[in-house]
């Protein structure tokens, strides 16, 4: 049979084979080791202590202002009637939303394959820790009586006094220390393998006595593997309802109420997609700076940071669709109440400001992330993400100060006015958030290393063939095939 060659013309537009890599410059299991090790190995940047001292005077500062609020009461803080909620019951719920990108890294992207989150999920998860932590703050000493906050447990206790079921601050309680102890959960179960890592790296002494004592005898055997796997698979199930449970348990505070500006349906997705807008811009306030701090470049690629500026524009979006619905349901709804409400908000009121600047920061400034060169450039991507953290303050700010200034009888209108102890407690908070961050990036990795390690090409059992197909391939568009 005679040698037959057929032509096939190249391409006009070549064809990309491969994905884009998630760890760049083809660096080896070795590099990623040692990289992610080193940071808690070797002496710290003096940057960090730079910011590690001032965060803990911010967090001593919080403390007194605690302290001071217990010995004196709760009238330090601003809020008189109407406006009995104020910048506790806003820091709060600032905060519950800040935490929760860490489990939508971890849990929802795990469950869907998304390899990307490997790089960040690590961080994001301990942010949201911390994030808790700083929220279960305002409405436990918002009670007065911070001594007696164990009521709010279903326990039975010397004075009969039971809890209100029918009650949302209740569920709170709930929801809030679930997701809490599911995410430690998460946090520490993930984190085993690369404590043994340390544990087997570290000379003799304390901390390699702490760090073999919770990796929990990790050895890296067969047995082991498939139980964390199927450990992380089940936690990661068990977490992803909590992403939608906790954030609107805490909007049914509001949409249970019958207050103008409250009483409304929209709340609970409004205010998760709010929560998941808020938290992603958070991770990036925080990985950017240290990524270039400790020279991750190679892990902690532009396509993370342009797959997380694209959530923020997406949840950006549908909150700015949320602040029109509420318009929208207000004139439609004809209730006269609802209707003047925003038009207090947005019009005519006391505090148009605070409203302007939430739909600027909130709605506004994402829409920058349309385009591929605002991605790209990390200086514009941090201002956006400042932009929405302030932004999403501002938010719960008007939804829950501005709707209590003006209520039902134009006798009892009044403009708050924050006090010296609620700005002192609100910028504690940031310390005492920052300096647990910081903590944690002195003594565990920042990044996982074995879920990194997952994702180079060469972890991939197939990965031989695939090299051979992609040349073959290449072939192909080039010019000639022998049949």
């Amino acid at each position: 049979m005679a040698h037959t060659e057929t032509v096939i013309a190249p391409s006009s537009k070549p064809r990309i084979l491969d994905r884009e890599p998630l760890v760049l410059n083809n660096r080896s299991y070795s590099w990623i080791t040692n990289r992610i090790c080193g940071i808690v190995e070797n002496r710290q940047p003096s940057i960090w202590w730079w910011l590690f001292v001032p965060s803990v005077l911010l967090t001593g500062m919080m403390v007194f202002c605690f302290v001071y609020l217990i010995s004196t009461g709760v009238g330090v803080w601003g809020q008189k009637q109407p406006v009995a909620w104020a910048w506790d019951i806003t820091n709060f719920v600032f905060w519950i939303g800040i935490g929760h990108a860490g489990t939508l890294i971890s849990a929802i992207l795990f469950l869907t394959r998304q390899k990307w989150r490997t790089a960040v999920n690590r961080a994001s998860e301990a942010m949201t820790l911390f994030a808790v932590m700083c929220a279960g703050l305002f409405p436990a000493f918002h009670v007065g009586r911070v001594w007696m906050v164990w009521f709010l447990a279903p326990v039975p206790n010397a004075n009969a006094v039971w809890q209100n079921f029918k009650s949302p601050l209740l569920w709170d309680v709930f929801a809030v220390s679930t997701y809490f102890t599911v995410s430690v959960l998460f946090w520490f179960i993930g984190l085993v393998p690369d404590l043994a890592t340390l544990r087997d790296r570290c000379k003799p002494g304390l901390k390699k006595t702490l760090y073999g004592f919770f990796a929990l005898g990790w050895r890296g055997g067969n047995r082991q593997w498939n139980h964390y796997e199927m450990a992380y698979l089940l936690l990661a199930a068990l977490s992803t309802p909590l992403v939608l449970s906790v954030h609107s348990v805490v909007s049914f505070d509001f949409a249970t109420s019958v207050v103008p500006g409250w009483h409304t349906t929209i709340f609970p997705p409004y205010f998760v997609a709010g929560a998941i807008f808020g938290g992603f811009a958070m991770v990036l306030t925080l990985m950017i700076p240290v990524r270039a701090i400790y020279g991750l470049h190679d892990l902690i690629t532009p396509k993370h940071i342009d797959n997380m500026a694209k959530i923020i524009l997406l949840t950006g979006t549908i909150v700015g669709y949320a602040y029109c619905m509420e318009f929208f349901i207000a004139y439609y709804s004809a209730n006269p109440y609802e209707l003047q409400t925003f038009q207090l908000r947005s019009l005519h009121g006391p505090s148009v400001g605070y409203y302007y600047c939430m739909f600027a920061f909130n709605v506004f400034s994402p829409q920058l992330f349309w385009f591929k060169w605002a991605r790209k450039n990390l200086f514009c991507v941090m201002l956006v993400c400042m932009c929405v953290n302030a932004g999403m303050w501002f938010e719960r700010y008007v939804i829950i100060v501005t709707t209590l200034e003006r209520h039902y009888m134009p006798g009892s209108w009044r403009v708050f006015q924050a006090t010296w102890v609620d700005k002192a407690t609100f910028i504690g908070t940031f310390g005492f958030f920052l300096m647990n961050f910081l903590l944690f990036l002195r003594f565990l990795p920042v990044i996982a290393i074995a879920e990194v390690k997952g994702v180079l090409p060469e972890s991939n059992p197939h990965h031989d063939d695939h090299h051979e197909k992609g040349v073959h391939e290449l072939e192909i568009e080039a010019g000639t095939v022998k049949i």
